[in-house]
């Protein structure tokens, strides 16, 4: 599949990007309209969404060039050229966390409120834009045999993107559940999100050829077990002094 999807007075428009940004408007109307469903102001989340998007997509791209140091060091035009993908998702997690706690502070707003209102759309976004992977022919694993195998480079390799993507509307599916069944105190949700999507890349990374590494480990791996263990025990602590 052709990268460019078309161009403007000579600029090409990537896939990639138009499917970035296509999960995160779809992302931010999914948050919108919970926001209006609970009485949260949704101008205080759409003003929280116009500073954590930017920045997500500023700290996933920091943290791939982190680890590719060695490829983009002494090359300032290579590091901010986003344009054939380089931006990892943990990255991108930990920036617009932190600049919503941020903005929560200042503005006197329950961050854990906020958070388990964009969780389900944060997955849903993740699913959609793991897509432009396929289409830049990155994010796939090793060679394979199975029958739902994708060719790239003459060679047919596992679709890691796609079992990450329906890994991603599996737990949206049940985040959107979970919310809608279950009695839970603020925070419940968006640690659920942080767990399960940890979960389910921990394995799915296994099966990559391009991970960023730190040494031997591959470091998408060390975080989802880190953000697994740390979510699991504030779930289980909110859940107890709620009881």
């Amino acid at each position: 599949m052709d990268p460019i999807a078309f161009e403007i007075f000579g600029i090409a428009v990537r896939w990639y990007g138009i499917l970035i940004a296509s999960g995160m408007i779809i992302g931010a109307i999914l948050a919108i309209k919970r926001a209006r469903e609970v009485g949260f102001d949704e101008e205080e989340l759409i003003n929280m969404l116009i500073f954590a998007i930017p920045m997500a997509i500023i700290g996933a791209r920091i943290y791939y060039v982190i680890f590719k140091w060695d490829y983009y060091q002494g090359n300032f035009m290579e590091m901010i050229n986003i344009r054939s993908g380089g931006l990892a998702i943990h990255g991108g997690i930990i920036a617009s966390v932190l600049t919503a706690i941020i903005y929560c502070k200042v503005r006197n707003i329950k961050f854990w409120q906020l958070a388990d209102i964009t969780a389900p759309s944060i997955i849903l976004g993740q699913a959609i834009g793991r897509w432009g992977n396929y289409v830049n022919q990155e994010a796939h694993g090793g060679p394979t045999d199975l029958p739902w195998a994708i060719e790239v480079n003459g060679v047919n390799v596992h679709p890691t993107f796609l079992y990450e993507s329906i890994w991603n509307i599996i737990v949206f599916i049940f985040l959107i559940w979970y919310r809608k069944n279950k009695k839970q105190v603020n925070g419940e949700v968006f640690l659920l999100y942080l767990s399960l999507y940890s979960l389910g890349r921990l394995f799915i990374e296994g099966l990559r050829t391009d991970s960023l590494m730190w040494g031997q480990f591959r470091v998408a791996q060390l975080i989802s077990v880190s953000l697994i263990i740390f979510s699991g025990i504030l779930f289980f602590i909110k859940r107890k002094r709620d009881v």
